[in-house]
């Protein structure tokens, strides 16, 4: 009885009730914690000084200064805090990897992928403009906190040829804004840009590269933004105590211009450094080696031309260790490059001195083995004498003869005779006769040119051989350095 009558006094409509009160519960809770979040919005912004809460008042970040009074100025100026890598690796045109790019203002464009050498280096760009609405009373500047330029108008500048670029931060995004009393703003970024550099590698390793650092405006045109380097050369500061490992700062200098663009002109800053690559690395590495195998090369020449295990040993090792010192020194280099660069010359030299060492002892062995005995040559010198007396028999009359009619018509019966018995056969034509005087003269040419040829003692190619290859690879070895150094 007793449980009947409490279920008569909670019927199953009130069951639904106490979710119901959970539920709102839930709500209120949370309009209590939007009303507190609001109120800790308020009290930030009240943190603020008031001289800020007046310039932000009104500000509209997403229009430029001076919006209908002509371009606002950018005065821009770099500190160059380190030149990490300068690369010649990545120079592989890869002709059949193509990517779909955007310009400004065009539609997608289908572009193929040329990857050039590049340098990664670390700066701190800094921006100066003036912004009219920024302007306030007293004679101190405002350092306001980096995380504030999202609430300010900046210029859309960007670096034309980077590859790959980050902005710093650690412990927090490496920015600073400056406000000075009359609107200027002072706008600063620590980036490590990778930027590419078309170097020409044709005088490698004495070559001296020209590299850019460009600066653009990527939205506004010079209508809108108009760039300028701060103290013109002098913007650019830093360089002077940088170290790199390969090359020397010979020079730099700053210059202004315009990017020409199918949507308008925008204004571009152009920063240009003069790199000299350093020899003495390449000396020791490539050139001494490869000059001491050619030198290498040159002691079967004092070896004795019997000494066949000799001779064949040094000749094959020195072409075998000179063709892995040239194969070692491309691989510092791009592997599709299409043009022959000044250490490629210079083994090329040294491979064709050692190649042709061991061609000589090839010539030189060839001779000892066949050397002509001197019975041989009596006999052929002595069979191209008869040769030459019977040909001049037929042909001598008959110069005779000619010249007998020339003399006098009166005798051209006698001259007829003549001929009849002193010609050739009937057989042999004139043709004939004059082909054989042509053979004669080759084959006395010939005979001339093998004696000249004729090496009476082999042993004489291995003393010429001593002279002659120095000789040929100081001269060579002058002529080379004066041209790629001076020209």
């Amino acid at each position: 009885m007793e449980r009947k009558i409490i279920a008569a006094r909670n019927p199953p409509e009130m069951s639904f009730q106490k979710p119901r009160g959970v539920v709102l519960y839930i709500l209120i809770i949370s309009r209590m914690m939007e009303d507190f979040i609001c109120s800790a919005e308020v009290k930030e912004g009240e943190i603020l000084p008031p001289t800020i809460q007046k310039l932000m008042k009104g500000y509209n970040k997403y229009l430029r200064p001076f919006f209908d009074n002509g371009p606002v100025t950018v005065g821009m100026s770099l500190d160059i805090a380190s030149i990490d890598t300068i690369s010649e690796i990545n120079m592989v045109s890869q002709h059949c990897l193509c990517m779909f790019v955007y310009e400004r203002g065009s539609s997608p464009s289908l572009l193929l992928s040329v990857y050039l050498q590049d340098y990664t280096a670390t700066i701190f760009l800094r921006q100066r403009w003036t912004d009219e609405r920024l302007c306030f009373k007293g004679n101190k500047s405002l350092s306001l906190d980096g995380r504030l330029v999202e609430l300010l108008w900046v210029p859309d500048t960007f670096i034309v040829d980077s590859k790959r670029s980050f902005l710093h931060d650690i412990t927090v995004e490496n920015r600073l804004i400056r406000i000075f009393p009359n609107g200027t703003v002072l706008y600063a970024l620590r980036i490590t840009t990778t930027v590419a550099c078309n170097m020409d590698l044709t005088k490698y390793p004495m070559d001296k590269q020209t590299c850019t650092l460009q600066l653009e405006s990527w939205g506004y045109n010079v209508n809108d933004v108009m760039f300028y380097w701060t103290r013109g050369n002098e913007s650019v500061s830093g360089l002077d105590t940088l170290q790199l490992a390969q090359y020397t700062l010979e020079d730099y200098y700053t210059s202004e211009s315009e990017a020409v663009y199918e949507t308008g002109n925008y204004p571009k800053l152009i920063f240009h450094f003069k790199l000299k690559r350093s020899i003495l690395y390449f000396i020791l590495e490539t050139y001494v080696p490869s000059s001491a195998l050619v030198v290498l090369s040159w002691v079967s020449f004092w070896i004795s031309l019997s000494s066949v295990p000799a001779r064949i040993c040094i000749g094959v090792t020195t072409v075998l260790t000179m063709t892995t010192l040239m194969m070692g020194a491309r691989t510092s280099l791009p592997n599709a490059n299409c043009f022959i660069k000044a250490i490629d010359v210079y083994l090329g030299i040294c491979f064709s001195f050692i190649f042709g060492a061991l061609i000589e002892y090839a010539v030189a062995h060839f001779c000892t083995l066949h050397q002509p005995s001197s019975t041989g040559a009596v006999a052929f010198g002595q069979e191209m004498l008869d040769w030459e007396e019977e040909i001049n028999g037929n042909v001598a009359p008959m110069e005779r003869c000619s010249t007998t009619i020339k003399r006098s018509e009166l005798l051209t019966s006698n001259c007829r005779v003549q001929e009849q018995r002193t010609a050739p056969p009937s057989g042999i034509s004139r043709k004939t006769q004059d082909g054989c005087v042509w053979c004669w003269s080759l084959l006395r040419r010939a005979q001339h040119f093998m004696k000249c040829c004729h090496v009476e003692n082999p042993h004489y190619i291995d003393n010429y051989s001593r002279m002659s290859f120095p000789l040929s690879f100081i001269i060579i070895n002058l002529l080379y350095w004066i041209y790629y150094l001076y020209f």
